[in-house]
């Protein structure tokens, strides 16, 4: 019994204790849990201005001496034709965002740079190397109305045009020895008639276009999938195992641009296919991205793509709904490139876009990039992109 009453004797004890301790807070106080944690603050992406950083690494692979660009950004070896051409489309682009004397005179010691280097000519074996830098001074031209732009265009015009032959249908041969006929060598070749028609109403142009988007589509498509074969040997065999992001992107280009003077909606369902083909078949992305093609030529194949595919954005007729899905494709892959695959020391791009570079990469690689930043700035003007 005596046990009992010290037990509750005891525990009477503890209960004051308590009481006192908690006692302690003067009336009124409130004990506060610490705030959560706000979420970060989401990252904006400035378009316009990582653009202008972007073409801005263009210096690292200048080499002033004999006006061109280099291959890398560690070497004083020229890029070669094409990839020249595609830079000179980049500098375009600058000039129409942000008119300058300075880009433009860059401009002019580049296509002096490229003749020099050439052999003192812009003719070449390749007519697909002669047809990019065709629709490169045509851009120029229509951006500064310098009539030399102009004059090498219509050279490289007639030239191309000799390519054509009877042979496996119709179609340009990829090189004047002939060994094949290739999307490359045609469909730049229908965009390229398509814009002069524009330009200048000759229509013998506009027949140019179509007939050579028709032979394309009746022996290099895939109107079942969608997808864009690579070329047609000088013996007829196609070949069906290449894909490359750059044939889908011209061949939807060429569309576009048939569509714009025909009205015809046959040309956006053949760009829609082959846009759909590229974006869901899972052999020209990877983790939704526009798959890693290497450097070299390679290098430069999604930046033809996307330059194209932007175009189809935003003046291929196309619904709301494919408008929205294509455009949030564009953006996944400019951001991934940006917040991931970017060097930011130097500001250069990997070959695969979640993947950055160390402290060299191939201009073609960077000029893909360049390219990606520029089209997301077009959307960006066009408020089609925050």
């Amino acid at each position: 019994m005596v046990r009992l009453k010290n037990i509750i004797r005891y525990l009477g004890v503890c209960l004051i204790a308590g009481l006192a301790l908690s006692s302690c807070h003067k009336k009124g106080d409130v004990v506060v849990p610490p705030a959560p944690t706000p979420p970060s603050t989401p990252y904006v992406y400035n378009w316009i201005s990582i653009a202008d950083s972007a073409v801005s690494s263009l210096n690292l692979f200048w080499y002033p001496s004999g006006q061109y660009y280099t291959g890398n950004n560690n070497t004083i070896g020229w890029v070669n034709y094409w990839p020249t051409a595609h830079a000179l489309d980049v500098l375009v682009d600058l000039y129409l965002r942000e008119p300058s004397a300075g880009t433009k005179e860059k401009m002019q010691e580049l296509i002096t740079g490229v003749r020099d280097m050439n052999g003192g000519t812009y003719i070449r074996d390749y007519y697909d190397d002669e047809e990019w830098m065709a629709l490169a001074c045509l851009r120029a031209y229509n951006a500064t109305q310098d009539t030399s732009y102009k004059n090498i265009t219509m050279l490289l015009w007639n030239d191309i045009k000799t390519g054509w032959s009877s042979d496996l249908g119709g179609g340009i041969w990829w090189r004047k020895d002939r060994p094949s006929k290739n999307t490359p060598s045609n469909m730049p070749a229908c965009i390229l008639a398509t814009r002069l028609f524009k330009e200048f109403r000759d229509p013998d142009d506009s027949t140019w276009a179509v007939k050579i988007y028709n032979w394309e589509k009746n022996v290099l498509y895939n109107p079942a999938t969608g997808l864009v074969y690579d070329n047609i040997s000088s013996s007829g065999s196609v070949n069906t195992s290449w894909e490359f992001t750059y044939n889908q992107g011209t061949f939807i280009g060429a569309a576009e641009e048939l569509y714009s003077i025909t009205h015809s909606s046959s040309y956006i369902s053949d760009a829609v296919k082959a846009a759909d083909y590229t974006l869901q078949s899972g052999q020209l992305t990877k983790n939704g991205l526009l798959k890693d093609e290497g450097g070299g030529d390679g290098g430069l194949f999604k930046g033809v793509f996307v330059r194209y595919f932007t175009q189809f954005i935003i003046n291929g007729n196309l619904s709301s709904d494919k408008k929205t899905q294509y455009i949030n494709f564009l953006t996944n892959n400019a951001q991934k490139l940006w917040s991931t695959g970017t060097n930011k020391s130097l500001i250069l791009f990997g070959s695969a876009w979640d993947t950055p570079p160390g402290t060299t990469t191939d201009l073609t690689v960077q000029l893909s990039g360049i390219m990606l930043f520029d089209a997301m700035a077009d959307l960006k003007k066009l408020n089609l992109v925050n």
